[in-house]
Parts: C-alpha cells; structure tokens; sequence
C-alpha cells in the first residue's frame, strides 16, 4: 500500500503535502509500534512456555485460562463503562488484563500441546 492508498483508506482526499507527509509518519510509527508490541508479547508467551506453573502463577488468582478470559473481560468491560477521568487514572489495569487475556487466551488454545510435547 502506498501512501496515496493509505491516505484514501484513512478518508483523507486532499492534496496537501503537509497532511500527506503526516499520514506517511502516521503510517511508517504505526508498522514500528505494530511489530514492537508484536515482538514484546511474543517474548512473554516464550518465557511462560517453559512449564504450566509459570503460566498458572502469571494469570493468578485464577485457575484456569478460562477463568482468567472472564476475569479480563470483566475489567475491561467496567473500564469501558468509567468515566474518562477514572479511565486515565485505572489505565495500568486495563494495559494489565488485556496482557492476561492475550497470554490465556493463547494458552486455553495450545498450552496443552505444548506442556505434553515438554513432558515427552
């Protein structure tokens, strides 16, 4: 995708170089911080794969990945449902179970396979 797809995809019709060259950034930062959050949740996953205690002790106090999807989705479901000033002040949480449900959700679908593949 070039830039004039990029800026057409966004709804931007315009010429301006100006706004041209800041949709480009805007795309070029966005790849950067993409595969940076991509490598960052990859090394997490890597270093909870080496047993299931580590993994059982990370999405603590629950005890399963299920229980840990619906623990996350409650927090971010009552995040949403804040006020904005809350909101900002709670962030850290939010930034804290979406990482829980990310890292359950992975394991509730190939953790098994990956412990018994370990034991073998």
């Amino acid at each position: 995708m070039d830039d004039a797809d990029f800026t057409r995809a966004c709804g931007y019709t315009g010429d301006s170089p100006a706004l041209l060259e800041a949709f480009e950034a805007i795309r070029r930062n966005g790849i950067a911080q993409a595969r940076h959050d991509h490598f960052r949740r990859k090394a997490i996953i890597d270093a909870l794969k080496q047993s299931e205690p580590l993994f059982l002790a990370a999405i603590g106090p629950a005890l399963s990945a299920d229980e840990a999807i619906e623990d996350a989705t409650h927090v971010i479901a009552g995040w949403r449902n804040m006020p904005r000033w809350r909101q900002e002040r709670r962030l850290p949480d939010l930034v804290r179970a979406r990482q829980q449900r990310l890292v359950a959700r992975f394991f509730r679908r190939y953790g098994h396979r990956l412990w018994a593949l370990e034991a073998a």
